[in-house]
């Protein structure tokens, strides 16, 4: 039974505000410097990559996706196999039965509300998968092991400090994101949204140390004078208010939709038992195409990384056909789905932002709205339908800024492609349960889907 006592009970509100700043500032200090050195590491391996002629931007992906299966699936032991005769030391290589081994945000989520029981001593074998996957340049994210690395640092911190570990893991993951964007709040959201899949309180502890935590990471993101993510920040308003209403509701549709399903798709991968070499050849196999086509369709760096490359692309590529920026949005979202579903260690924050991006990005000719709104826009719509944090989305949208109906079309767009999002997880999910027996499984909507 999950313990739901909070640490801070019996306490009075000063006292508990107290601690949990103290645990917030401890944790979320060390955690978003330890964020910054190993994302600047991952950013200088990229860079290494990105530099390689095609054959190589498209086969580096696919060593580091095996690697990371290796690593994870090789190096890594199950506390099963090993029993009792399981040595002391092997315990940061030793992974509970049936672990999604690759998925970061289950043990984020499963340890919300009562993070003592965080899995830290797991982070070193999962940070050589992560270097493998994204830094070799696999479609994956930053923010998930920014926010891992962060809940892990203060679970760490605070096993020595009882009292503290609560604050500090939440403070911890809220500074590890605030850090990486840049922007206080979107930490504190992410982190707190995050937690409430598993029920944990939105009590003064919890918040105090959240909003604590992200500040903490802003503030060392402008002491370091870093830039780990660049974000698309909308600088034109729409012409009227129903060209607003017609890029809210098109471009939350096709975003969300878009998003969503790869989302669904890659909770049902884990879900699926099949051996890590099977999911390894199945989702290289897909992985290596989508490269392959999106290199010949568009360029080599728009098929790399969390999706950098593909803004980039986009944006100085003047002239594009409509369907192919779709197209490579859609082989984008396959790839990032193929990686995550092979055993690729990383996040999907940040690849749903430039899917997102790119689907706002189709409307934008016809539309005759600027580009830059068309992708601020559908990010914010892939957050808030693929990744299913809309209140992390709009204060995202918030955060940014921008002219007021610039802002509202964000918002909206937020808005319809988290009930589009759903609508499409739900309906893929009763495709795939077509002519299954009911009571075997129970549909993605009522089990934990976003734990991704």
């Amino acid at each position: 039974m999950r313990d739901v006592t909070a640490s801070s009970a019996g306490s009075s509100v000063p006292s508990t505000v107290a601690v949990s700043t103290l645990g917030a500032v401890f944790g979320g200090s060390i955690a978003a410097l330890l964020v910054v050195g190993f994302t600047e590491m991952l950013k200088a391996m990229l860079a290494v990559v990105s530099r390689q002629n095609v054959w190589v931007l498209i086969l580096v992906p696919l060593l580091g996706l095996a690697l990371s299966v290796l690593v994870l699936y090789r190096l890594g032991l199950s506390s099963e196999e090993q029993g009792l005769r399981r040595p002391k030391w092997a315990k940061w290589r030793t992974f509970p039965p049936d672990a999604a081994r690759s998925h970061l945000t289950d043990d984020m989520v499963s340890s919300a509300g009562v993070e003592e029981r965080f899995p830290w001593p797991l982070v070193p074998i999962r940070l050589l998968a992560i270097c493998a996957t994204v830094g070799f340049g696999c479609p994956m994210g930053t923010e998930a092991p920014a926010a891992y690395m962060g809940v892990a640092t203060g679970a760490a911190l605070g096993s020595r400090w009882r009292r503290l570990i609560r604050p500090a893991a939440v403070g911890g993951g809220a500074a590890g994101v605030a850090v990486l964007m840049g922007i206080p709040l979107v930490g504190t959201a992410y982190i707190l949204e995050l937690g409430r899949r598993h029920k944990a309180p939105l009590n003064v502890e919890r918040v105090t140390a959240a909003l604590v935590g992200g500040f903490v990471g802003w503030l060392l993101n402008i002491w370091l004078g870093v830039n780990l993510i660049r974000l698309v920040v909308p600088t034109e308003p729409p012409h009227s208010f129903y060209q607003a209403l017609v890029t809210a509701l098109l471009i939350g549709g096709l975003s969300g939709s878009i998003t969503a399903l790869s989302g669904a798709a890659i909770y049902r991968a884990k879900a699926w038992k099949a051996s890590p070499i099977i999911r390894l050849a199945l989702g290289g196999l897909v992985l290596g195409a989508s490269a392959l086509l999106i290199s010949m369709i568009a360029s080599p760096e728009a098929a790399i990384g969390p999706g950098g490359g593909a803004i980039s692309w986009v944006e100085t590529a003047t002239g594009t056909a409509v369907l192919t920026v779709l197209a490579v949005d859609v082989l984008r979202a396959v790839a990032t789905t193929a990686t995550a579903a092979a055993g690729g260690c990383g996040g999907l924050f940040v690849p749903f932002l430039a899917i997102g991006d790119l689907a706002g990005r189709v409307f934008a000719p016809s539309l005759k709205i600027p580009s830059d709104l068309a992708g601020a826009a559908g990010a914010a719509g892939g957050i808030s339908g693929g990744y299913h944090l809309p209140f992390t989305a709009a204060v995202l949208v918030l955060s940014q800024g921008g002219p007021h109906l610039a802002v509202l079309t964000c918002l909206a767009t937020v808005i319809v492609a988290a009930f589009v999002g759903t609508g499409s997880a739900k309906m893929l999910d009763r495709i795939l349960s077509l002519g299954r027996p009911s009571a075997a499984e129970k549909p993605i909507m009522e089990q934990d889907p976003y734990s991704f």
